[in-house]
């Protein structure tokens, strides 16, 4: 009687790149936010300051040789993340179709507790829009933060973005959008803790249903 074939193992639910690519962005992020807040510190612009215990640097410019370090990680990373995307198709097969029908459908859903995280390798709606919300509010927080780092060398995207005092409003308004989204996510991987397991080794324990399509396994 010949031997049952082994099954071959699923591929893992976030590649290699990915997961490597999203804590490299986890560690900038935390840079930039700490950083940033003891910049901001320095010549605020609303009645409020960060607590000193939460920023990094030291002083201003510790605090501004921090900052451009975890830019340009944040900046290569970045578009590292986004090129293979692109390449691999995983832009298109996670991220689309999304309508503003499946978001109010899915948010709805999330508030009455009845949104389904059975495979991890899906997102849903609302995940859909927060992950391409952060991709472009990433693209806002470096082309304004290249403003405050280097001026008269940007002049146009300066003017474009509203002058250098607008640019440094933007670019608070987009590093809070970021904050909101890393804050939202940490709850999420509280709630539905078998994401933080894929995202780091691949896999979440208990691999989904083998009826899942090679676009869904990307």
């Amino acid at each position: 009687m010949p031997s049952p074939t082994p099954s071959k193992r699923p591929a893992p639910i976030h590649p290699g790149w990915m997961r490597a690519n999203h804590w490299l962005n986890a560690l900038a992020v935390l840079v930039l936010v700490a950083s940033g807040w003891r910049i901001y510190n320095a010549a605020p612009f609303f009645p409020f300051e960060f607590p000193k215990a939460l920023t990094l640097g030291g002083w201003l410019g510790g605090a501004l040789q921090w900052h451009f370090a975890a830019m340009w990680l944040l900046a290569a990373n970045g578009l590292v993340y986004l090129v293979l995307n692109i390449l691999s198709g995983r832009l298109a097969a996670k991220f689309f179709p999304l309508t503003l029908r499946g978001i109010l459908a899915d948010a709805k859903a999330a508030l009455r507790g009845a949104l389904a995280h059975t495979d991890p390798r899906h997102y849903n709606s609302v995940q859909r829009a927060a992950y391409l919300f952060v991709m472009l509010d990433t693209v806002v927080l470096v082309l304004s933060g290249l403003v405050l780092w280097k001026s008269v060398q940007f002049g146009l995207l300066r003017d474009l973005l509203g002058g250098y005092e607008f640019a440094r409003r933007i670019h608070f308004v987009a590093m809070a959008g970021l904050v909101g989204f890393v804050a939202v996510h940490l709850v999420m991987v509280a709630l539905v803790p078998r994401t933080l397991l894929a995202m780091l080794s691949g896999r979440a324990g208990r691999e989904a249903p083998a009826a899942q399509t090679a676009k869904e396994l990307a």
